[in-house]
């Protein structure tokens, strides 16, 4: 794969096996439905013309796929990797209205200026230049056509101790995001099992007790399914390239690829903003 497709053959291969062994087949639907309402709890459905056409961007597993296509006319499924292309065929093979491509956000076939929307969804703080990925996005969008995007928070809206505890963390992922991904898959769900699960289940159990747990390592998974941490374990520690960004930097990265009227969603997963091209 080319430099100027934006995009990182290592990054892009250990996703492909990051789907195959997580391709959300098995796990329940309304799992599953939270994390999509969580997400596109913004999203301007109700305003979308009747015969909607639009993309998702790194599209992986095709787990959020699996709820827009139903909503929408026609969905372009683009991901770099195959072996990714290959579970979301699976997954979306009920619906006759997704067509699949394997492509970057930066060179793809779709004609500029022909989307009536689109999305990419914790995908595109994994490419080397995130900046030139959004501009792709917005050139592919029609004038108004909204746009869903999810990045890596720099956790601005934490406190400081919160920010070392996750310096330490990354730490490790840059040690263990190097290692060969049958290591890696090890260790990621080791650390699923002996430190997500309990922090998270801890989470919630405070919050039965009626405490704030908006500071609590790892609370925004406490009410989620063990196959979700195990899935976030792997994509947190074996991804070997992310770049985070705060709430100010991403709305000015949007504006300079071309989109206004940009707003953020204030719950979690951060940060998830919507916005419109110019």
């Amino acid at each position: 794969m080319q430099k100027n497709k934006n995009i990182d053959e290592k990054v892009v291969n250990d996703f492909g096996r990051e789907w195959k062994k997580f391709n959300h087949l098995e796990i329940d639907k309304s799992s599953l439905q939270v994390s999509f309402e969580s997400y596109f709890s913004i999203f301007p459905f109700e305003a979308l013309p009747k015969k909607a056409e639009g993309f998702d961007m790194g599209c992986g597993s095709g787990r959020w796929a699996k709820f827009v296509a139903p909503l929408i006319h026609k969905l372009n499924c683009i991901d770099p990797s195959e072996l990714a292309l290959k579970q979301a065929t699976q997954n979306l093979s009920k619906y006759s209205n997704c067509y699949f491509e394997c492509a970057s956000a930066s060179e793809n076939s779709l004609q500029d200026s022909s989307q009536d929307f689109g999305y990419s969804l914790g995908v595109l703080h994994h490419t080397p230049d995130t900046f030139e990925a959004l501009e792709s996005c917005a050139k592919k969008l029609k004038p108004g056509a909204p746009f869903l995007i999810y990045l890596y928070y720099s956790l601005d809206n934490k406190p400081f101790w919160y920010r070392a505890l996750w310096r330490i963390s990354d730490f490790f992922r840059k040690i263990i995001s190097k290692l060969p991904f049958p290591i890696k898959f090890f260790i990621s769900q080791l650390i699923g099992l002996i430190v997500y699960f309990p922090l998270a289940r801890l989470s919630m159990l405070m919050e039965k007790f009626g405490l704030n747990v908006k500071n609590f390592p790892l609370s925004d998974y406490r009410h989620k399914p063990f196959y979700v941490l195990r899935t976030d374990a792997l994509d947190r520690f074996g991804t070997r390239l992310e770049h985070r960004f705060s709430k100010k930097e991403i709305a000015d990265m949007l504006e300079r690829a071309g989109f206004n009227n940009i707003s953020f969603s204030e719950n979690p997963p951060f940060w998830t903003a919507i916005a419109y091209r110019n």
